[in-house]
């Protein structure tokens, strides 16, 4: 059997499989402040948002998969190293969403992916083969690595930055408004939940589709990078299934850990990561719905009362955060030199 055809089967699997671990780690980061006010039962909660989530990439567009499948350039790599490369650096991402999964912290895919591609890059071919776009920056322009991680640092801080906004400001609209508002709040949760998934699929499931059209790029199936339809609907697919099977040890950090969640910090949260996340995906800029979801709760919690936010559980998450990225390189190190050494004491197909 060729060997190029094996790893290219490899990777577009395992690119399938983080995809899909992602819809499941992610899932719960939309679910959670439903659940928590109580406005759709589980099952409501997951079919509406898978629904959703799975119109997000199909009519989404390709702007945060151009982003992904281009910060890293293999162009001169042979393409069965390549595929290795990529291979590494998907295991390293899978494996942190499987583990932090396992231990219920909402971590971010985002970082996973971006962590462990670099760090599978540097180790096989060199940092000169990440587009690091440190150059274009101080020309305005935003590309590369340092769109990418702009992008992700940023986004938490609007996050925060609205929900506290956003909070006060309905605060004050509701200041005379009766308990019975509460039904209220919990009906438009059906808008702004479907809005949340439509976004998080938009921009979470395009990071697989630009790896997946970078993967047949570099083995030769396609002459440019272009995502084909057939990627655009695995993708959504894989993303929809892992939606479907919940990832509900998350549901419970973000829907009752951090802060108390009343209907009108859930209706809040979700339209401020929805406005976020949805002008993120606009403009091509790959952001955490993780990061977005817990900054958003963080910004509501301390505009209402800052002493009731579990500040302490927040450093753990934000303590993960920090961590993803380095870890995820380092893994996809590891896995590099592992597979890499693997690949080169097999006997020849």
């Amino acid at each position: 059997m060729d060997v190029l055809l094996v790893f290219l089967i490899l990777a577009v699997v395992i690119t399938l499989v983080f995809d899909f671990t992602n819809g499941f780690h992610d899932a719960s980061n939309i679910i959670a402040t439903i659940i928590a006010s109580r406005a759709m039962t589980p099952t409501q909660a997951v079919l509406v948002v898978a629904g959703f989530e799975f119109l997000g990439p199909v009519l989404g567009g390709t702007a945060v998969a151009n982003t992904i499948g281009k910060f890293i350039d293999l162009g001169d790599v042979e393409a069965v190293k390549a595929l290795l490369v990529i291979l590494a650096g998907l295991f390293a991402a899978t494996f942190w969403n499987l583990f932090t999964w396992m231990r219920g912290i909402p971590s971010s895919s985002s970082h996973a992916l971006v962590g462990g591609l670099i760090g599978a890059v540097i180790v096989s071919v060199g940092a000169e083969h990440v587009v690091w776009g440190f150059a274009q920056l101080a020309h305005g322009e935003f590309t590369g690595v340092t769109k990418v991680l702009l992008a992700l640092v940023l986004s938490p801080l609007i996050g925060f930055t609205v929900g506290f906004f956003l909070q006060r400001f309905s605060m004050f609209l509701l200041r005379a408004a009766k308990p019975s508002i509460n039904k209220t709040l919990r009906r438009g949760q059906w808008v702004t939940a479907a809005g949340l998934a439509f976004s998080h699929g938009a921009n979470d499931a395009q990071k697989s589709m630009g790896i997946l059209t970078l993967i047949l790029l570099l083995s030769g199936h396609i002459s440019e990078f272009i995502v084909p339809i057939w990627v655009i609907a695995a993708c959504a697919t894989a993303m929809t299934l892992g939606v479907l099977l919940g990832g509900w040890r998350i549901v419970r950090t973000l829907g009752f850990s951090i802060y108390k969640i009343r209907p009108i910090h859930a209706f809040n949260s979700q339209l401020t990561a929805c406005s976020v996340i949805f002008t993120a995906s606009l403009i091509g800029a790959p952001v955490s719905t993780t990061h977005v979801v817990g900054s958003s709760i963080m910004g509501i919690g301390s505009s209402d009362r800052p002493k009731a936010v579990k500040w302490k559980k927040a450093k753990e998450i934000l303590t993960t955060w920090g961590i993803t990225i380095p870890l995820s390189a380092l893994v996809a190190g590891l896995t590099y030199v592992l597979i890499n050494s693997l690949y080169h004491a097999m006997p020849v197909f």
